[in-house]
């Protein structure tokens, strides 16, 4: 089981995509895990490079997986890429003298059955590399980054003084469920979801406004009907660090009952990711600051992987937090954070979270749904998962850090 991202981890990943981003969209890297394992003799087809100067991308197109070795020699500089157990199907290019790094590309067989390609170079570069797996368009990719080292130079301390910004508070989106003409889920008492949720929603807000460092924002705040992907659009103008959708669950057997947290799901992260990248020509902020709209296709989709793998991750932890201190109010339908593919969470750059505060089709919960003490608790609850998560993994630049 993977270990879940902290936010600020998140947020350092998050900051890492700009700065590749900035670099013209040539070393953007996947951190998705590798499939390295090959049952067959890997055949290199084509070599693909795109270079700004500065920076240069080789894109090594296979017919199967491949593992590799990457490193670096110097007098003269040089890359070295080693494949185990493959070969070239067709010659490499004559790529002259590429983008000011690259003088050269040569290649040999060694052992009888490993390929090794060499990268001369005109100076010392920072390199890395990564297999990604196939997508609708492409089959086994092993993409190779360099970068010229002189950007990795550190600014002056005047510089950093300039450059610094003032501690800014975590944005905390509380969205209350349905509204306006969309009900929701009814209880046998004619409780109606839209009232409870805004309900609560209403207290969490309350509760976190009076939260140092944290500032929330409400969706919806009235009885109006807002359709699911308008919510996360609103989470994205607030430039919310975190999305809470607050719910009340319903089901045909009267007797279920207890409180349930969600995230998104891997499958619906998966069609979202073609959503956001069939719709890149309008994109303008999509990554907390990252843009897909210029980016060539392989780039916006290694860049929608991280962001979506990182989101998920760090839901599910904030998630665990949630259910933790909802379990101390009563009982929990599900004891751990589920996941399905609603359309709320699914922000690829906004760790999101929907709570099921509890079965409306139950007639004690649904009594206990109408109390104004018992959304107290409620919000309490979910307030405590919040807070406890934010206070430890405040991201840098934020007021929590300065505390935690």
């Amino acid at each position: 089981m993977n270990k879940p991202f902290s936010l600020k981890k998140f947020s350092e990943r998050r900051q890492f995509m700009q700065r590749l981003a900035g670099l013209g969209g040539m070393a953007a890297l996947s951190l998705l895990p590798q499939n390295v394992l090959a049952n067959a003799r890997a055949g290199v087809k084509k070599l693909r490079l795109s270079s700004n100067g500065e920076n240069l991308r080789l894109v090594f197109d296979l017919d199967a997986p491949v593992r590799h070795t990457l490193f670096s020699l110097s007098g003269p500089e040089r890359v070295v890429i080693d494949l185990d157990d493959a070969h070239l199907l067709q010659t490499l290019p004559n790529v002259g003298n590429a983008g000011g790094i690259l003088k050269r590309v040569r290649s040999a067989i060694r052992e009888g059955k490993n390929l090794r390609v060499v990268l001369d170079l005109n100076h010392r570069v920072r390199s890395k590399s990564q297999l990604l797996p196939p997508n609708g368009q492409h089959g086994y990719r092993l993409v190779i980054d360099l970068t010229d080292n002189r950007l990795y130079s550190k600014p002056s301390k005047k510089l950093k003084k300039q450059d610094k910004k003032p501690l800014r508070k975590l944005v905390v989106a509380i969205d209350a469920g349905h509204g306006g003409r969309d009900p929701g889920a009814t209880g046998y008492n004619k409780t109606r979801e839209k009232d409870v949720t805004l309900a609560v929603a209403k207290k969490l807000y309350a509760f976190l406004k009076r939260e140092k460092g944290i500032k929330p924002v409400m969706i919806r705040n009235k009885d109006q009907y807002i359709s699911l992907r308008d919510r996360v659009k609103k989470a994205r103008l607030y430039k919310a660090d975190l999305l809470v959708s607050v719910h009340a669950d319903a089901y045909r057997d009267r007797r279920a009952k207890g409180a349930s947290v969600y995230a998104l799901s891997l499958n619906g992260a998966s069609s979202e990711a073609a959503k956001w990248l069939a719709d890149k020509e309008n994109a303008v902020d999509l990554l907390g600051g990252v843009a897909l709209n210029d980016k060539d296709d392989l780039v916006a989709e290694v860049l929608l992987d991280l962001s979506q793998t990182a989101t998920i991750q760090s839901s599910l932890d904030v998630g665990s937090d949630v259910l933790k201190n909802l379990k101390k109010i009563g009982g929990v339908h599900k004891r751990r954070v589920q996941q399905a593919g609603f359309a709320v969470l699914k922000s690829p750059d906004i760790p999101s979270i929907l709570v099921e505060t509890a079965f409306i089709s139950n007639r004690e919960e649904e009594r206990k749904l109408r109390s104004h003490k018992h959304q107290q608790r409620l919000a309490k609850a979910i307030l405590k998962g919040v807070k406890g998560y934010l206070h430890r993994n405040a991201p840098p630049g934020t007021l929590l850090s300065r505390h935690s």
